[in-house]
This record gives structure tokens, sequence and C-alpha cells, in this order.
């Protein structure tokens, strides 16, 4: 409800379209910085205006309409039974699969380790914080932040990657990790919302095994829904129809994850691999192929485009508590340090048998990059007292992440490369 108008789940979504196709092509036009990054920095200055406009006119409630706007929007239902789906999906499609394999012990270990070594690490960390500053945030509610920020997002940086001379495997690497680390840190942030704000009460094991049995029943389920998709598709030539079973695999596949209790996140991972891969080399004419592809990279702009709108808008939505601002200041800090401890261990393990080279570590440390998703996560989280803490937190640190990381990431690369060709010489 804004004002006397009450808005309709088709009302929020036009909102929500409309400003992102305003606010895209302003920052196409006239803003110098990936799309992601532009889209977020016009969010925040028009949410900017807005807070500037409260103070200045009189009786102006324009920021309490977006605040209740926002709140509106039940944001757990419109992520986890909507939008990740087709988000995942769509990374995942453009994922190679050959390259994927040789990474695959740093994805294997990047995805699962490092999210747990991440979210505990975070987690406790800005525990400390918050109690040096005064913010009563409990620990379960602090490992719920630690979960819903540790997945990256790598959409800026494997734009700058494919335009780059990296390594194959480490672009896959990337790419893998991000995708497994999205569906693994979805599957943790659940579990321990549930502990946080229900009261649910898990042993060590019992956790472990919940784990486990939501993971590896959405690979199950994922090579199940990829293997029918794909046979589908080779037995026919019409795109029309092929793109509209790759819609099915991912609206009816999720609903079937939700319904038999497994990770919805992780089925559509592997059925993307899958429809991406098999599907596109031997199912697909190139007629279909370029369709689906054009078909999903606009679904995932949109998407996209929508999320990173809502990170600027966010901007209203938090209360204004100085302490609560230097917290998700000092979060950065944290959450890369964080970010470090887990990329480096993993690859030290590793060394013996696989090295992905001397720029990797840089790259998947700075190109670990906080997103939508983790926006998306913090949104969905229930009102009460921690709520606010996290969503400012995570506006920050995902803010930090796409303009001061996505936008110097590209001159990073370079350097190490220039660096790395001076030294062999």
């Amino acid at each position: 409800m804004i004002g006397s108008i009450h808005l309709t789940a088709f009302d929020a979504a036009a909102i929500l379209i409309v400003l992102a196709a305003l606010l895209s092509y302003v920052s196409h036009r006239f803003v110098p910085l990936p799309q992601s990054a532009g889209l977020t920095v016009m969010g925040m200055l028009a949410s900017l205006i807005v807070i500037a406009l409260d103070r200045i006119l009189p009786g102006s409630t324009i920021s309490g309409d977006i605040v209740r706007f926002i709140a509106g929007i039940d944001f757990h239902k419109t992520l986890m039974e909507g939008m990740l789906s087709f988000l995942l999906f769509a990374g995942a499609l453009h994922v190679d699969w050959g390259a994927m394999r040789r990474g695959r012990w740093p994805i294997l270990l990047l995805s699962t380790v490092g999210v747990m070594l991440s979210t505990v690490l975070v987690g406790g960390g800005f525990y400390l914080l918050a109690h040096l500053l005064g913010i009563a945030v409990p620990l379960p509610w602090c490992l719920v932040f630690g979960a819903l920020i540790s997945p990256t997002d790598p959409i800026a940086v494997m734009d700058v990657l494919r335009r780059t001379s990296v390594d194959e495997t480490l672009q896959a690497t990337v790419a893998g990790e991000s995708l497994f680390n999205d569906g693994v840190g979805v599957v943790i942030f659940s579990i321990l919302l549930a502990i946080a704000a229900g009261g649910a009460k898990f042993t060590a094991g019992e956790a472990t095994a919940l784990f486990f049995e939501e993971a590896g029943g959405g690979v199950l389920l994922g090579l199940a829904l990829g293997w029918v998709g794909y046979r589908g598709m080779r037995s026919i030539d019409e795109y029309k129809v092929e793109v509209l079973i790759s819609l099915a695999i991912v609206m009816g596949g999720y609903a079937l994850a939700g319904w038999i209790h497994v990770s919805g996140p992780v089925a559509m991972a592997v059925a993307g691999l899958i429809v991406g891969n098999a599907g596109v080399a031997h199912a697909m004419s190139e007629v279909t192929q370029d369709q689906l592809m054009k078909f999903w990279g606009l679904i995932d702009e949109i998407l996209n485009s929508v999320l990173f709108l809502l990170i600027g808008l966010e901007v209203v939505a938090i209360p204004q508590d100085l302490r609560i601002v230097v917290a998700g200041l000092a979060a950065i800090p944290l959450v890369l340090a964080v970010r470090a401890t887990s990329v480096l261990i993993p690859l030290a393990v590793m060394r013996p048998w696989l090295s992905l080279g001397k720029i990797a570590p840089p790259v998947l440390i700075w190109g670990g990059l906080r997103g939508g998703i983790s926006v998306a996560l913090a949104l969905s989280l229930p009102q009460g007292s921690e709520r606010s803490a996290i969503l400012a937190a995570t506006y920050i640190v995902v803010l930090f992440a796409v303009i001061v990381q996505g936008g110097s990431i590209a001159w990073i690369i370079k350097r190490l490369q220039t660096g790395a060709h001076r030294w062999v010489g």
C-alpha cells in the first residue's frame, strides 16, 4: 500500500522493471561503469535524492513509501521460489564443462569447505564487531550473515576474464566456484536461518546430514532434469519448443525440488551445466543454440538489473544509526580477509597436485565479488532487530564489491599478467 493505492504483485514487478529500464538507460549513456555497478550507483543516487527531498520538503513521505514498498515484497518467496532458479540455470549454461573438469578440485573445495569456513569466520568476526559497537546481534544471526555474504557473484569478473588471456581453467574455476557456492551457500543459509529465526534444534550431525541430503539430492535431481531435457531437445529441431523445454526444466524442476525437500539451487546448477554443454553440443542446431542462449542471457540480465537496482534503493531502508554504518564498513575488510583465508588454504592443500598459476590467488580473492544473491538473501530475512544490522552490512559490502572490486579487477589482472611476463622474461 502506497498512500491509498494498493500494489499487487504485478504492480510491484512493473515498477521495478520500469525503474530498472530507466536507470539502465541513464547508466549506459552517462556512467562509465559495468552495468551492474552503474545500475547500483544510479539506484543509490536516486535513494539519496529521495532522502534529501524528505529533509528539504516538509511533510514529504517519499522515502517512507519506498521503504513500505520494498518491505511489501515477499523476498523469501520471490527469491527462493523464483529468481534464484532462473539466475543459477542461466549462469550454468555458459560454463564450459571441459575446462571445469580440469578445475574440479579447486571448485569442489572452494564451493564447500571454502563456503563453510567463510560462514564461520565471517559470522564470528561480525559477532565481535557488533558487540564492540554495542549492537545486539546474537551469534546465530551473525552466522546467518556469514552464510549469505559468502557466495560470490562472477558476473563482472567473468566479463573481464573472457576479454583477457587468462587460462581457461582459471576462468572455469571462477565461474564454477560461484555457480556451486551459490547453491551450497543457500543450503547453509536456510539451515542457519531455521535455527536463528525458528529456534530449530539441530545437532552438528543432524545439520551435516541435512546439508548432504539437500545438496546430494539436488545433484541427483539436476542430473535427472538435465538428462530428460537433453533427450527431449535431441529428438526434435524446433527452437521455440526447445526453449520452452528449458523453461520447464527450471520452473517445474525447482517446484519439484521443493516438494521432495532437496536443494533447488544445486539442481538448477547441475541441470544448466548439462543443457549448456551436452545439450548445446549434441542436441541443438545452431539456430536453437543462438535463440536459447539469447533467451537465457536476457532473463539473466533482467533479473540481475532488478537485483542491483534494489541494492541501490536499499539506502532508504537502512536505519540512520551510525553504529550500524560503522559495522557495515568494518565488515568490508573482515569479508576480504576471510575470503583470502578461505581461498589460500584450499589452494595450499592442492598445490602438490594442481596449480592454477601465480595470478590465481589474487584473482580469486579480489574477484570474489558479492552481488545480487547476497542482497536477495538479506532482503528475505524476517523483520526483526537483527535484520537492520545484517541488511546494512550486506548493502555496504556488496556496494564496495560491485563498484570498487568490480571496477578495478580488469586493471589488477592486467598488472598481474604484466608482472608475470616480466618475471618469466
